[in-house]
């Protein structure tokens, strides 16, 4: 059996495995070593293996994936959350819908500061379904709104898995943060007008709110100053140049940790369950990583990604053509796994391919644009039915609302989704218009 009949038979194992709810990482490494061993035999596998790991958790760049978690733990703890949403709440509530559009609003400042989607919405979850409740909003409206919005967190810098892939890519971790802030507004904007539109067609899912005083306004923003400031000193840092995203993670982890402790939430137990929190979510990631390192290194022992870019630059087929299929197949994926998985298991093959197309723009900037554009059909996968873990989520918060009214809640948003992926792939550039400027 050829190198690469054996590469395509033991992907599809892995995908089995996947959808019996093996752990990634598990299944990655498992069927990377057969496969190795398989093409290569015992002894290289174990002296693959007797450094890998070093190799591969010495990197300096991968120091920052426990140092945002940390931080996004210790934002947790400093009640950040129910500051930015009962703030966006004040600003926002009177208007028809406005109780949603402060999810989202609180969604997506806690995102900044936390780097995880599956961290954002149940967070922001907890703090923004009662209120929704008692407002008389839809449950189909008020999950919806939260389970689209905890997305935000995983495109709004600092987000870890854009921290994956540009290590994966070998690309500028700063950069990819650059590339991301456009569209992670664009994102958030979108949603504020699904939301409108949707309030608009059934009024009774999302009735209008006492309007506040212009004086509870301005007080209200005293409660998010401390959030401002992080994200501007951390990642306003990183963007200037001032510190590496390393540097930066940690300022902002110290930063949180210090606000978190003046809220009374960092005592001794506090501390010991963001330590823990942060070890077992950094284990995870890490798990994986080392999986797909294993699996991707089988892969090109097969040859199969140099022979599958070679094959589809040989066809001629429209390179917008070749990525939309990559979209599709990613929107599949996620029917069977999470974000990180998805990245680490497909970018070592897409990557190839594309770098054999011509879409009219150098290495670099086709590294950026498609980074964005993948990140955010990754996590339109969260959100999908039948299967999206932020859904899962802020369904099992909800315990009154039927699995089918959250998943009609999020359709309004998977619009908003794919009218933006449209756009930042007819328009490459609005990812690439910071990243030019600030380079």
């Amino acid at each position: 059996m050829s190198g690469i009949a054996i590469g395509v038979l033991l992907f599809g194992v892995l995908l089995i495995l996947i959808a019996l709810r093996l752990s990634i990482g598990v299944a990655m490494l498992l069927v990377g070593m057969i496969g190795y061993v398989w093409l290569s035999g015992w002894s290289p596998l174990i002296n693959y293996l007797k450094t890998a790991a070093y190799w591969r958790f010495s990197t300096y760049d991968l120091s920052v994936v426990p140092l945002f978690l940390l931080m996004g733990q210790f934002a947790s703890k400093a009640g950040l959350s129910r500051a930015l949403f009962h703030t966006a709440s004040v600003w926002m509530g009177h208007r028809r819908g406005g109780i949603a559009m402060a999810a989202i609003g609180g969604c997506a400042g806690f995102g900044a500061i936390c780097g995880s989607s599956l961290a954002t919405a149940a967070t922001i979850g907890q703090v923004a379904l009662p209120e929704l409740k008692r407002h008389g909003y839809s449950g189909c409206l008020a999950t919806g709104a939260l389970a689209a919005g905890g997305t935000l967190g995983i495109l709004i810098p600092p987000s870890v898995i854009l921290v994956i892939y540009a290590i994966l890519t070998e690309g500028n971790i700063a950069t990819m943060f650059q590339a991301a802030f456009i569209p992670g507004f664009l994102a958030a904007f979108g949603y504020l007008i699904a939301i409108a539109i949707y309030v608009r067609l059934k009024p009774n899912s999302g009735p209008a709110g006492p309007e506040s005083s212009w004086q509870e306004k301005v007080s209200s923003l005293g409660d998010i100053w401390a959030v401002v400031i992080i994200f501007v000193v951390v990642i306003g840092g990183i963007y200037a140049g001032a510190f590496t995203p390393t540097e930066g993670a940690a300022v902002g982890a110290i930063a949180t940790g210090i606000l978190a402790f003046a809220h009374g939430g960092l005592r001794l137990d506090g501390l010991k369950e963001c330590l823990l929190g942060t070890a077992s979510a950094t284990a995870m990631i890490f798990l994986i990583v080392f999986g797909a390192d294993l699996f991707n290194a089988f892969l090109a022992l097969t040859q199969m990604p140099a022979e599958a870019a070679r094959m589809i630059g040989d066809s001629q087929l429209s390179p917008y053509l070749v990525l939309v299929t990559m979209l599709i197949l990613y929107l599949i994926f996620g029917c069977v796994m999470d974000s990180l998985s998805m990245i680490l298991l497909t970018v070592p093959i897409f990557w190839p391919i594309l770098m054999g197309l011509d879409f009219a723009m150098d290495p670099e900037e086709l590294k950026i644009w498609f980074g964005i554009i993948a990140l955010i059909v990754v996590e339109v996968g969260l959100i999908t039915p039948p299967v999206g873990m932020n859904v899962f989520i802020i369904n099992k918060m909800a315990e009154d609302v039927p699995m089918i009214e959250s998943f009609k809640g999020v359709m309004p948003f998977l619009i908003s989704d794919i009218v933006r992926v449209v756009i930042l792939i007819l328009f490459p550039s609005i990812t690439l218009l910071l990243p030019r400027l600030l380079n």
